[in-house]
């Protein structure tokens, strides 16, 4: 592919995401206004600022709007988790993110975690359900695998790598990992890269990966790329390119 319909494409694939542990309506309000004019998969921020999102005349239609859940620690119940995406769903929340007990998988009780993860699809229902795997804070490659394995046998439609709130985000080790679990998976499973994608030469490396890994030309059905601030600069690149 040329140089811009590998933009194009990288466009479509973003998550636009806001979770500023420090946020207010006024910031919440000046990030929108900041937002680059471009056509990407969905709008990622905490359910409180759905609204706001919904309200905003700017705002793409065509664009899914998600949120998180169990966010970030991931140690909530799986009544309190339910409870949140119930209450997303109501704020008009189309897609979550939710945040895969990954302290209880590293000690081993993999029971729990797939009875957590079997509430949580239930209750998101018809919503398209990304499950966060933390992987920067998974020790070795088989419990990357391992989680992987779990979110896809409990019918995730995603399976993402990080919160971005711990100090190591994607890496391509744990891309490669997750992307060989999901071409071996008996129906198509999508993925998410996110935590610390800030170059767009980063995340076309990625979507690379993802599509020798799997085989199939990466679209935003089965592709995510989470980033704050790449939205802005793809706009821009896109500009310079036309």
């Amino acid at each position: 592919m040329t140089n811009l319909l590998r933009l194009q494409q990288l466009a479509k694939l973003l998550d636009i995401t806001r979770l500023q542990d420090d946020e207010t309506e006024q910031s919440f309000a000046h990030w929108l206004q900041s937002l680059a004019d471009i056509q990407s998969a969905a709008y990622c921020v905490y359910p409180q600022f759905l609204a706001a999102l919904q309200q905003w005349p700017q705002r793409k239609s065509g664009m899914a709007l998600a949120t998180v859940v169990n966010f970030p620690s991931g140690d909530l119940a799986a009544d309190q988790v339910c409870e949140q995406i119930i209450q997303a769903r109501s704020l008009g929340a189309s897609e979550i993110d939710c945040v895969l007990p990954y302290k209880a998988l590293l000690r081993g009780a993999h029971g729990a975690v797939k009875h957590f993860l079997y509430d949580v699809r239930q209750a998101s229902a018809n919503l398209c359900l990304k499950i966060i795997i933390e992987s920067g804070e998974l020790v070795t490659a088989q419990q990357v695998a391992k989680a992987t394995e779990l979110a896809i046998e409990s019918g995730a439609d995603f399976v993402k790598t990080s919160t971005g709130k711990v100090p190591v985000g994607v890496t391509e080790e744990a891309a490669r990992i997750m992307l060989t679990v999901i071409a071996a998976a008996g129906r198509q499973v999508g993925f998410k890269a996110s935590g610390g994608v800030r170059t767009i030469e980063q995340a076309l490396s990625l979507v690379q990966l993802y599509e020798n890994t799997t085989g199939n030309i990466a679209t935003s059905q089965y592709m995510r790329i989470g980033a704050s601030a790449l939205a802005n600069e793809v706009a821009l690149k896109l500009l310079q390119q036309n």
